[in-house]
């Protein structure tokens, strides 16, 4: 048995939320019913369900009511859970690693995959779906499809302009387009014809969204943000803005047209002029990690995060749900899957313990 990596030597500090501000809610494993503190991906449905994807399976949570479905009391074939979408009809549907695409209508667990239907992968990055209720499903290494409840149609670099085939992030705007991201840059896709707009950048894109004039918001995997008015590339990094990391997580715009901006290092709002940053330090965040955010109808944001839990933040205070949730320490030692497993090149480990001191963590090659 030989060292793989490097010993690691840190304070840990105790995965637990201290005396709340109102205006910060945190959801740990230790004071409610989300199954661990790995967020992967938060959504919400019409009527107000956050429905939480995670390594440990989906959480439904809706008011003081938690429910965890994975591989032994559902019809998950796999308990990574990422990408989570809510289709016309308000029909859940839910990608997974390994497992292929998964729909749950409340009751029914339908699975799609490889072996049973045209989707090219089983890994599911992400999901988008049109005003005619189609699923775009984007893939690991397949390219992307549409599904239109009967029949796949699958899109690669073969018979499109994508780059890769690897697709993280699709979002589609107000005139039924999708945008897609690629390799360097944007793909449009009307139905009929594709369009690239290449950027100056060559990186991996993580995350799109689409503001309220119709900008598109790009965030790459090392590379910071750009923006994307159909025309001119404006790029934000730490050298020319107050965005402090390069490594984009995610991306939400709130009805007043802020942009909500995840990092590996905190969260950041921008509304066009002005950058404010949240981080574990000065707010209720307990990791910095961002993974994800959506927004609930009393505007309360909703961000998952990666060893820090569920947070739930309002300035002014969050509206619409209890806080008095219960705090406590954990009871025994925690260590969590790492993630991305395998290794791509690096990975992460969360772990937990009852009291705050000085942790060795070494990774063996066995």
């Amino acid at each position: 048995m030989k060292n793989l990596l490097i010993t690691l030597i840190v304070l840990l500090l105790p995965q637990f939320s201290f005396a709340q501000n109102p205006e910060w809610i945190v959801y740990t494993a230790w004071n409610s019913g989300i199954p661990n503190n790995e967020v992967l991906f938060v959504s919400i449905d019409n009527i107000g369900n956050k429905w939480i994807g995670s390594a440990n399976g989906l959480t439904k949570f809706i008011g003081s009511f938690w429910q965890t479905y994975n591989t032994s009391n559902s019809g998950l074939p796999n308990n990574n859970v990422f990408p989570i979408a809510i289709d016309n009809d308000g029909i859940i549907w839910i990608g997974t690693w390994g497992g292929g695409l998964v729909k749950y209508d409340g009751t029914n667990w339908t699975v799609y995959n490889e072996a049973n239907s045209g989707i090219p992968d089983n890994i599911i990055w992400s999901i988008a779906i049109d005003a005619n209720n189609n699923k775009w499903i984007g893939t690991a290494f397949g390219g992307m499809a549409k599904y239109n409840g009967s029949n796949c149609t699958v899109y690669n670099t073969s018979n499109s302009v994508l780059r890769v085939n690897y697709v993280k992030a699709m979002c589609i705007d107000n005139s039924g387009n999708l945008w897609v991201g690629t390799a360097g840059g944007l793909a449009k896709f009307d139905g009929v014809d594709w369009t690239l707009f290449d950027s100056s950048i060559y990186d991996d894109v993580e995350t799109i969204a689409i503001d309220n004039e119709g900008n598109k918001w790009i965030g790459f995997a090392l590379s910071g943000l750009a923006k994307f008015d159909g025309i001119n590339w404006f790029y934000f990094n730490s050298s020319n803005s107050g965005l402090l990391f390069g490594s984009i997580k995610t991306i939400g715009i709130d009805e007043s047209n802020n942009k909500w901006i995840g990092t590996l290092g905190g969260l950041f709002k921008f509304d066009d002029i002005n950058w404010d940053y949240y981080y574990s330090a000065n707010s209720g965040l307990l990791a910095n990690e961002i993974t994800s955010i959506a927004f609930d109808s009393f505007g309360n944001k909703w961000i998952g995060t990666w060893g820090g839990g569920l947070v739930t933040y309002n300035q002014g205070g969050v509206v619409g749900i209890k806080y008095n949730v219960e705090e406590k320490l954990p009871s025994s030692y925690l260590l969590s899957q790492n993630y991305p497993n395998p290794f791509n090149p690096t990975t992460k480990i969360s772990y937990s313990i009852p009291e705050r001191e000085f942790v060795s963590l070494k990774v063996f090659d066995i």
